[in-house]
This record gives structure tokens, sequence and C-alpha cells, in this order.
């Protein structure tokens, strides 16, 4: 049974396996497939990277490999929902969002089409593939597209129940998810509601919101926190939007101070949706665990989760200094 890695404080989670993100949007593609018939998946040449291989094995007249031409998977999954289908379009998240912007835009956004935009292979933790790979503005470029569901699930489990939860989600929607193997934590019957945020642990002192594998870098945060004294709350706001804005501020209005975690820019993401309910809403110190104004690099993802300040004790770190700020 493994704990935290960075103390040895002990986490109020274990895990016995890690299964990466992107095998969880493939065993839910394929239940959805299952359930629904309407489902049909199209992936633009990285079936196997991203896990499509069993739903094309079952379902070969619902699949459609559309080659390396993102930006006309974008329009065929459009067209295809005129006819009642629901298409997951599948490739890494960089050709999901940058490579295809003015397509989701124009032809599923606008028109408000039932597409659902899976991306794999998201943030620092793509890892080895560099720079041009690790996309980090993905998050705030979907967000600010009207109408659009940004879901940014934390572990196996929930990516596989976040998938299915698209299903019966009506409206495009972006689904976040990731290549390394990693913790698998939460319970694989807990309930996926879209645009609720779940309590992970509770706290009095600190509030801290993360999303998509930051989750667990925040639960091992708070058992190093605790070992201090310090009751922190860990919110898992794997929806970015709509975002739980409720449980944002009775949280806040409770610890009195904020800390954001994320595998994105620190500008465009979760912290400065969390800042804007904050500001508007409930006034707070906040400190924000993100990538500051960079681009990535090569390495494991360990090693750049720690280079770009995205590592449990950079969490203790910003904890320690929005506690000071607190009145």
């Amino acid at each position: 049974m493994s704990t935290a890695t960075t103390s040895s404080a002990k986490t109020k989670y274990s895990f016995t396996e890690k299964k990466d993100t992107r095998s969880g949007f493939g065993a839910g593609l394929l239940e959805a497939g299952r359930q629904n018939e309407n489902v049909v998946a199209l992936c633009a040449d990285l079936t196997g990277s991203l896990k499509m291989d069993a739903f094309k094995k079952e379902f070969p007249h619902r699949f459609f490999q559309v080659g390396i031409a993102e930006a006309n998977m974008m329009g065929i999954a459009a067209g295809l929902t005129i006819g009642g289908k629901i298409p997951f379009t599948g490739t890494f998240a960089n050709f999901s969002t940058g490579r295809v912007y003015d397509q989701i835009r124009q032809s599923i956004a606008y028109s408000h089409k039932n597409v659902k935009i899976c991306a794999s292979h998201a943030g620092l933790t793509l890892g080895e593939d560099g720079a041009t790979h690790q996309i980090l503005e993905d998050i705030g470029m979907m967000k600010m597209l009207p109408g659009m569901t940004v879901i940014v699930p934390c572990d196996y489990n929930q990516t596989k129940a976040a998938t299915l939860a698209l299903v019966n989600h009506h409206g495009p929607a972006y689904l976040r998810f990731g290549r390394p193997s990693w913790p698998v934590f939460t319970a694989p019957d807990r309930q996926f509601v879209i645009g609720k945020a779940d309590v992970m642990i509770e706290g009095s002192d600190v509030s801290i919101f993360a999303c998509g594998h930051m989750v667990w870098q925040a639960i091992e945060a708070e058992a190093i926190l605790a070992e201090q004294g310090i009751r922190a709350e860990v919110i898992n706001i794997h929806t970015i939007k709509p975002i739980d804005r409720e449980a944002i501020l009775k949280s806040v209005e409770k610890t009195r101070c904020a800390v954001t975690c994320e595998e994105h820019q620190i500008n465009g993401g979760l912290g400065e949706s969390v800042a804007q309910i904050l500001c508007r809403f409930h006034p707070a110190p906040i400190e924000m665990v993100a990538v500051n104004d960079s681009f990535g690099e090569s390495g494991t993802p360990a090693q750049l989760l720690k280079k770009y300040g995205l590592a449990p004790e950079n969490i203790v770190s910003a904890v320690q200094k929005v506690l000071a700020r607190k009145k």
C-alpha cells in the first residue's frame, strides 16, 4: 500500500495501483459505446495512444480513423451530430486545441454541436516529448468558448466516469487527461456529476482547490501540512466550466484563504476561475501553484513537476504564504 512520497506524513488516501488516465478514457469510451448506439469515435492516427483500440475492435462501423487531419476530424464530428450521433474525438491535447481552435470555435462551439473533444497527453506530465507537445494553455483556450464544458479528472476511475457522464450531457465538451501512470485513489463507483466539485479532505485553515494530476499532489501536501498542525481542505475541481461556485465559496467562507493547483499556465486556468469568484463574491487571499508563464521541456513527469514548481512541497509553501496573508 503506497502513501505520500515526499514526506513520512501519511495521507488520508492510499492506492494499490497506478494507471494512466488515458486508459480510463478508453475504458469509459468502450462502455459508453455499449450503452448508447449513437456513440461514435474519431481518431487522428493515435488510436493506441488514446486507448481507443477496444472501441474500434468492438464497434468498427462506429469508429472513424481520419489520419493526421485534426481539423477535418472536428468538421466531421460536427456533421455527425446533425444525424443524432454523439461523437468523441481523440488526439493529443495540443492537437485537440491549438491546431484546430478555429474549427472548434466555428463548427462546434458557435452552433453548440454535441461533440466531445477528448484530449490526452496534456500538461508537463507528457514528459520526454517536450515543450512542443506539452500544451499548458488549453484549459484557458477552451473555457473561454461560450457554451463549452471543460473537465479535468484526477485519476483512472474518475476519467472513466467523466467519459460516461458526457454521453448524457448535451453540448460541446472538452475532456483533458494524461499520459503517465498515476495513483488510482478514487472509488470506481463514485458518482461523477458535471459541475459538482468533490470535497476530498475536510479542513478549516486553508482551502486547496486542484484539478487533474494535481489533486494527488494536493493530497500529499495535505499530509505534510497536517504534521505541521495545519488543517487543509482539499477539493477536486474536476469541472473547470461550469465551475462549482457554491463549493468554492462555502469552503473559503470557512477557511478565509485559498490555494489553487493545476498542471497549466498560471494565466487562464483554474486559478483565475477561482480568483474571479472570490474577488466578486468573497474577497480572500489566494496563491496559485501553476506553471509561471513558461514553456516546458523534455524530462520525466516527476522531474518536470518539481522543476516547474508543481510538487507537493510547492503546495505546502503556497499554503504557508497564504496563511501569512490571512487576517
